[in-house]
């Protein structure tokens, strides 16, 4: 404001509601807080997947008298950030036109369903469907499903019904292997 709008420094401190003192002699960091900053730098370098989080818990132990937002205020001011992973792209597959259902046990539709309990445990449920009657062939909820669980639920809901000509599943990360 003073050098823009060539207000006196007067005028301009009592616009912001800063004490002239304050605009003459701004705030400096102490050895201690420049020694702290210098530490979260030093570790973010050498950790680069910690956040402020973990590197405030690798300081307690150094600065017993430090706390989080500390942490925080001096990690964002040194422009430190985690970068986030990237997603890793599988290659897309050839298109195939779905097979019309003709008859029962034709085609079988499998997906998994999660959900979770109060207590935040998740529950996996394996829906496998008859996609000409639409009809429930079998339900399945645990905490894990794996894919010899998967095949042995397939072989029983076989049993009762019989093996379908094909199962279609989605393209979803739950039945891809690598």
């Amino acid at each position: 404001m003073v050098s823009e709008h060539r207000l006196s420094e007067r005028r301009a401190c009592r616009l912001v509601g800063l004490s002239r003192d304050s605009f003459r002699h701004p705030p400096e960091p102490d050895a201690a807080t420049r020694e702290l900053a210098g530490r979260i730098v030093e570790i973010a370098h050498v950790r680069r997947r910690f956040g402020y989080r973990r590197i405030h818990d690798l300081l307690r132990p150094e600065f017993p008298g430090v706390n989080h937002k500390r942490v925080w205020r001096l990690y964002s001011a040194a422009n430190l950030a985690v970068r986030k992973r990237k997603k890793a792209r599988r290659p897309p597959a050839e298109r195939m036109p779905l097979q019309v259902a003709r008859n029962v046990n034709e085609v079988w539709s499998m997906d998994f369903v999660s959900d979770s309990l109060a207590s935040g445990r998740r529950l996996k449920c394996l829906t496998v469907a008859d996609d000409f009657s639409h009809e429930c062939v079998d339900i399945t909820v645990d905490y894990g499903i794996s894919g010899e669980y998967v095949t042995r639920l397939l072989d029983r809901a076989a049993v009762f019904r019989g093996y379908p000509a094909a199962v279609r599943t989605d393209n979803g990360p739950e039945f891809t292997s690598l």
